[in-house]
């Protein structure tokens, strides 16, 4: 498995001045794509999926096909929320199996801006999950995602970084520099002197949204000043567009599986492209040896309960409906022996998105209820583990 903890992910991007290319998926293809182009280079990457485009799909169910691939990828992985709407996204992102999130204020007033995030960082912090947090507004121009960033840009200022990052305690931020969201019209104006005095404000890595349109040179010289995360979706989108035109144009009868045959190739190589171009090709193996893997965690308790079959069925169904939507809990499952003659006859088995929240879990307020007052006192005869899956 190549899931690996976001933080250190990215400390050890800034630390040996690369970037970590943060990949869009907006279908299975794209999944496939990318994940075959972290392997291809031998690169990290961080697999990010953005709010703005649920409309696209069912979030759960791409988060299953993302968690699969980032597990059995050979490349080191980390799974991303991307401009989440509130801490409600944030606690669903992570119960699907996110280790990164970013729920975005920034178009907020700054006193806002703060506080939500603030927020998010206690949430997330309890589950061992990397927070983004963003300063300054990066608008739209042109292009699939320009319409979801209206407005002008707000530059980010080094002394409301430094602010920003101490009062809020975020693992990276995301700054406004001149980049976009979308298209780039016209030659790109970034104000690399204030990305430098920014990085040297904070000690957290730096993160850039609005990379498509940028020449290679700027994106060397974003990287030389700090930045360890660069988001990346448009030109995935257009290469995957250029694909289907292609092929509809060579024949204009093709079925919906001739036409997108060449997507997932074509993604490919713009990923391909962009990883190199950010340094990250061929850092995979010092990633894996000095990153701390991301592993789920199962809770399982087996027990004899006192009442009758009805009770001991509510009380069940009761905990499966307050325990599972804890923050970290992944899922909350009950079960029953299968022989008359098990030792136990129940059990509970609770997937954590990882170690962390053991401790969150084991103190939260709704947990701590539910165990007082309905499960301990049927309860009494139990036996409780935890095991963090190989």
């Amino acid at each position: 498995m190549a899931l690996v903890n976001m933080q250190d992910l990215l400390g050890q991007a800034r630390e040996d001045r690369y970037a970590i290319a943060a990949l869009d998926v907006v279908s299975l293809d794209f999944v496939e794509a990318v994940v075959e182009a972290a392997e291809a280079c031998r690169a990290p990457i961080i697999i990010s999926l953005a709010e703005s485009h649920f409309e696209h799909y069912d979030f759960e169910l791409l988060m299953s096909a993302v968690v699969t691939a980032a597990r059995r990828s050979t490349a080191p992985c980390a799974i991303h929320l991307d401009h989440g709407a509130s801490l409600d996204s944030a606690t669903r992102a992570i119960r699907f199996g996110c280790n990164g999130v970013m729920v975005d204020a920034s178009h907020r007033p700054i006193a806002e801006n703060l506080a939500l995030t603030r927020e998010i960082v206690a949430l997330a912090r309890g589950c061992g999950v990397a927070v983004e947090g963003e300063l300054g507004y990066v608008p739209g121009v042109e292009g699939e995602d320009a319409e979801r960033h209206p407005g002008d840009v707000v530059y980010t200022t080094p002394d409301e970084a430094r602010t920003f990052v101490e009062e809020t305690g975020v693992d990276c931020l995301a700054v406004s520099i001149g980049t976009i969201h979308g298209r780039m019209r016209g030659t790109p104006d970034l104000d690399l002197a204030r990305l430098a005095e920014i990085a040297d404000a904070v000690a957290v890595p730096l993160v850039i949204h609005g990379g498509t349109g940028l020449t290679d040179e700027q994106f060397r010289g974003l990287i030389e000043r700090g930045v360890a995360k660069i988001n990346y979706y448009t030109a995935l989108a257009d290469a995957a567009a250029d694909a289907i035109r292609s092929a509809a144009a060579a024949d204009p009868r093709a079925g919906y599986g001739r036409l997108t045959l060449a997507v997932r190739a074509a993604v490919r190589r713009e990923a391909e492209r962009v990883i190199r171009l950010f340094g990250s090709a061929g850092r995979a193996d010092a990633v894996l040896t000095r990153c701390r893997p991301w592993r789920e965690v199962e809770h399982l308790i087996l027990f004899n309960a006192d009442g009758d079959e009805a009770s001991v069925r509510a009380m069940k169904d009761e905990g499966r409906r307050c325990l599972g939507v804890l923050p970290g809990v992944r899922q909350a499952l009950t079960g029953e022996a299968v022989k008359p003659d098990a030792r136990y006859r129940h059990c509970w088995l609770i997937r954590f998105s990882g170690e962390p929240v053991i401790a969150a879990y084991d103190h939260h307020p709704e947990h701590l209820a539910f165990a007082d007052q309905r499960f301990r006192p049927v309860a009494g005869d139990r036996l409780k583990i935890d095991y963090e899956l190989d």
